[in-house]
């Protein structure tokens, strides 16, 4: 594809060799002559000058330079659109396995994927156009919408509601029991987990992530989050839309989030913690029992602070072995003017 068509096609304004042909995308260190890149802001800048890449998506303020640039007010985002382009998806077959195992009165929409040695229980639904991939085990009465992807090995328990364009990565497990206990006497009872699990559309859960049912009533999750690898999503959480959630992260029991909320990686919660609307939990950071995030605050550190805080208090940290120091100066002086 020559740059100015990418650039119609993206929308966009080029500078430099419109007829130059790209044909893939790649990072930024490592583009070739015939390869698109982009650079995200101006402090990238250098090692953009340093690639051989054929053509750079860059932001608006870029400096002007005799390389041919595309200009963007989100490169990130017009690349990641240019990445369809030269690299699509690879077009699934619709069809049923023949080692895949379907409950009788089980209802797949038209052109549905069903991998090898998949299953699909009792009473469940898969909408038009969803792939369900190698081993997924899907239990009954579950309500799968349209154009969803099951990567392998995916479980669904029983009863668990998924919207349209979900995209499900290989091990995660939705709907499994909340980790509920009743102490009786010397030992624990196990407390019935009869709730559900619903999740929106055009949600993403990552590898080995695990959303489990709620104790009474529903563990939700909104329209457009997106949970990376290895995050825990415990009964009775309700989580809004377009909520993303790094790695490793973990969610107690009851937790609220509100829309547009940014979680980052190994962060914990706990229980019935609520963080509103906007709210960015910096990586790393705890959230005590109970406790109230505001809307749009960032807050980092265990427990977790507002982010002008947590610094001030990391400076003050870094300052100890100085005071410690002056204060045994002082100490001794005062020591001294004792004895005297």
């Amino acid at each position: 594809m020559r740059v100015r068509e990418l650039a119609e096609w993206l929308v966009s304004v080029f500078e430099g060799d419109g007829d130059k042909e790209i044909a893939d995308v790649a990072a930024v260190e490592d583009a070739g002559p015939g390869d698109l890149a982009f650079v995200a802001n101006r402090k990238a800048a250098q090692a953009a000058f340093e690639s051989e890449a054929g053509c750079l998506i860059v932001p608006l303020d870029f400096p002007a330079s005799d390389r041919t640039v595309i200009r963007s007010a989100d490169p990130r985002a017009a690349f990641a659109h240019a990445v369809r382009r030269f690299r699509p998806t690879r077009p699934v077959q619709p069809g049923i396995h023949p080692t895949a195992v379907i409950a009788e009165d089980a209802t797949l929409g038209e052109d549905v994927a069903v991998g090898p040695h998949a299953s699909i229980g009792s009473g469940s639904s898969i909408g038009a156009g969803s792939v369900v991939g190698a081993g997924c085990a899907i239990g009954n009465g579950v309500k799968l919408g349209t154009s969803c992807i099951l990567y392998a090995n995916v479980t669904i328990y029983d009863d668990v509601e998924i919207g349209d364009r979900a995209m499900l990565h290989s091990g995660c497990v939705i709907g499994a029991d909340g980790f509920g206990f009743a102490r009786v006497g010397a030992r624990y009872e196990k407390f019935p987990q009869v709730g559900t699990v619903r999740i929106g559309d055009d949600v993403e859960i990552g590898a080995n992530s695990c959303v489990d049912r709620a104790a009474l009533g529903v563990t939700s999750i909104g329209d457009g989050t997106k949970l990376d690898n290895m995050v825990h999503v415990a009964h009775n959480c309700r989580i809004g839309s377009s909520v993303v959630v790094a790695a490793q992260t973990g969610f107690s029991g009851g937790v609220v989030v509100g829309d547009y909320v940014v979680v980052g990686g190994q962060v914990g919660i706990g229980d019935k913690a609520r963080i509103e609307s906007g709210a960015v939990l910096g990586s790393g950071c705890g959230i005590l029992t109970s406790k109230i995030v505001r809307g749009g605050q960032v807050v980092w550190g265990t427990p977790a602070r507002p982010l002008r805080e947590h610094l001030e208090q990391l400076a003050s940290l870094s300052r100890l072995p100085e005071m410690r120091r002056e204060f045994a100066e002082l100490r001794n002086r005062l020591e001294a003017l004792e004895g005297k």
